[in-house]
């Protein structure tokens, strides 16, 4: 069973206590994951409106990497486990101490900092998984600058390969954009994902709901349980990251370029749409869980009704029982030779005048 990220978080935030504010401390991982991650990749992508080049760099490389103001840079690193190679970037890209404490530890929720010369930005990716209908999630970091941008992520998502796909393409209309533009597409892709997701989650609830009005059980109960928990998890992601992509259009620092500012308006646009649905969708939840309820009440109310009626049907015969069980020297059919039999027919006689009294009145079920 997978751990919450509450629990998660409480665990690997004490990894931190007592340490002065800039102490570059991975958090992420337990301790005894750490040694399965993917070693750390370095992907580097610089072009500009006459090529594109790209490599994977060795980290031996960062010490003499020098900037092109000519060309645009990105950067991905894959690995951020590895605190050395943190803080060397840190040295070569001018990164305050804080935002590399911020990019190890990958518990944030979606922010935004800005600095002189580059503005830093945390997100998250979200999986979602139908066998368990659960999401997890995974943060990412950028740091963009006039001529480069810095992408960080813990393992690779595959969020961003139709982006280097479209840069790859021979006469991109990418290569002559700045790297603002390549920033909004990367925070298009990760946006885009969310609706991915939310689809998903949209059509578990709607069969979860035509489950609940056949044979509600405990099983559709943890479905329910667990898709409010994954929306839960979503929301705590977009709402900031609304509030991140309406820094970012302000645009106070001019980090990026006008002809950017409507693509990222748009990307505001989404994350509301995407709040919106989403409330939607737990709100068709918290009617699941009503659903649930009253079905589960009324199985026990046409359980308690069999039995009452069972209970009904019985009184009668030991009514009668009770009356002939006295103590009296004369009573009727005591003496009689049938008068058992008598009593056996007037206690199944006021039986059955019962039933019918009872399937009259639609008290054993309804009639189709």
């Amino acid at each position: 069973m997978k751990k919450s990220h509450l629990s998660r978080r409480k665990k690997h935030q004490a990894k931190k206590s007592g340490l002065p504010p800039g102490t570059l401390v991975y958090v992420g991982q337990g301790d005894e994951d750490v040694a399965q991650l993917a070693v750390p990749k370095l992907s580097m992508m610089c072009y500009d409106a006459g090529g594109l080049q790209e490599k994977v760099m060795d980290i031996a490389e960062l010490a003499d990497f020098n900037i092109n103001p000519e060309k645009h840079l990105w950067l991905n690193v894959h690995g951020i486990h590895d605190v050395g190679l943190i803080k060397q970037i840190g040295i070569v890209f001018g990164l305050h101490p804080l935002v590399l404490e911020d990019i190890l530890n990958t518990q944030q929720r979606p922010k935004v900092d800005e600095f002189n010369h580059y503005v830093f930005m945390e997100t998250r990716h979200f999986y979602y998984d139908r066998s368990t209908l659960s999401v997890d999630s995974e943060q990412i970091s950028f740091v963009l600058g006039r001529h480069f941008l810095l992408t960080f992520q813990e393992r690779s998502t595959g969020a961003f390969e139709p982006v280097r796909e479209r840069l790859r393409a021979e006469h991109s209309p990418m290569r002559s954009l700045d790297v603002d533009y390549l920033a909004y597409s990367l925070l298009d892709s990760i946006v885009d994902k969310y609706f991915h997701v939310l689809e998903q989650m949209g059509d578990d609830s709607e069969a979860l709901e035509d489950a609940l009005l056949t044979k509600p059980g405990n099983a559709e109960l943890h479905s329910i349980h667990q898709l409010k928990r994954a929306s839960i998890e979503l929301r705590r992601a977009v709402w900031p990251l609304r509030e991140v992509i309406n820094h970012l259009v302000r645009n106070e620092h001019g980090f990026f370029n006008a002809p950017t500012i409507p693509y990222l308006r748009d990307i505001y646009d989404h994350t509301v749409n995407f709040i919106e649905s989403l409330e939607a969708i737990r709100d068709s939840l918290s009617g699941l869980m009503d659903i649930y309820m009253t079905s589960v009440s009324n199985r026990v109310n046409l359980e308690l009704r069999a039995l009452t009626v069972v209970a009904m049907l019985f009184m009668p015969a030991t009514l009668i029982a009770g009356i002939f069980g006295m103590n009296f020297h004369y009573m009727p059919w005591i003496a009689e030779h049938d008068g058992f039999w008598w009593a056996m027919a007037m206690m199944g006689g006021i039986a059955v005048l019962m039933l019918l009294i009872f399937w009259r009145r639609q008290w054993l079920g309804n009639r189709s």
